[in-house]
């Protein structure tokens, strides 16, 4: 198999783990099981700091970024500035024009629907912000923990991205290969529910059919 390349998005005061979950997923893949290489990509290359204060940094910005075969795009209530950047929106559209999937996490998906990519397509976010996505023209907004419309995949919040890459992985390369990542991470959550914040009646529907 040709050499593939899944890039990162980051920006300023990004959610980490929208971006540190999948990632950790899709350098297993890499390590295991012949996965793309993986790098980060910023408007330029070098630090940034996270939402909740992690410092982390770009490999490359979007000037010397390599062709890409997946991008992914973290969110976080940063993602909603993110959105509104030029140069950020031009990169994405550039990539997703050649790119075989585009990705996003959480409130990524505002920077997908800001680019033009969920046009017409089945999308989910962050519990907190469904509303705020299902009240953009052409967007079908499903209350699941991710869902896939053709080569666009999105994620509700935080720490579903796990469950987005492995989903996708197996989409990829076939459920043996999302399996072998899956247990070299041990990602086997025990679907325990703690008190009842999940009942509440702004969780999605997803949320809801939980025990």
């Amino acid at each position: 198999m040709a050499a593939r390349r899944f890039g990162f998005l980051m920006f300023p005061a990004f959610e980490e783990l929208d971006l540190i979950g999948p990632w950790e997923m899709a350098t297993m893949w890499a390590t295991y099981a012949d996965g793309p290489q993986c790098l980060t990509v910023a408007a330029t290359a070098g630090p940034i700091r996270c939402a909740k204060g992690l410092s982390v940094s770009a490999d490359v910005g979007f000037a010397d970024c390599p062709a890409l075969d997946y991008l992914l795009i973290p969110g976080g209530f940063s993602a909603f500035d993110a959105a509104q950047d030029p140069e950020l929106l031009r990169f994405v559209r550039a990539r997703a024009a050649t790119a075989r999937a585009v990705l996003s996490v959480c409130t990524g998906a505002f920077v997908l629907a800001a680019a033009g990519l969920l046009q017409g397509r089945k999308a989910t976010t962050h519990w907190k912000a469904l509303d705020r996505l299902a009240a953009l023209d052409g967007i079908a907004v499903q209350q699941e923990r991710w869902v896939r419309d053709g080569a666009v995949w999105t994620s509700a919040g935080v720490s579903a991205g796990i469950d987005l890459l492995l989903a996708f992985i197996a989409a990829e390369d076939g459920a043996a290969v999302a399996s072998t990542v899956q247990f070299n991470a041990e990602y086997y959550p025990d679907g325990r529910t703690y008190g009842d914040a999940h009942r509440a009646p702004q969780a999605p529907a997803y949320v809801r059919r939980l025990p």
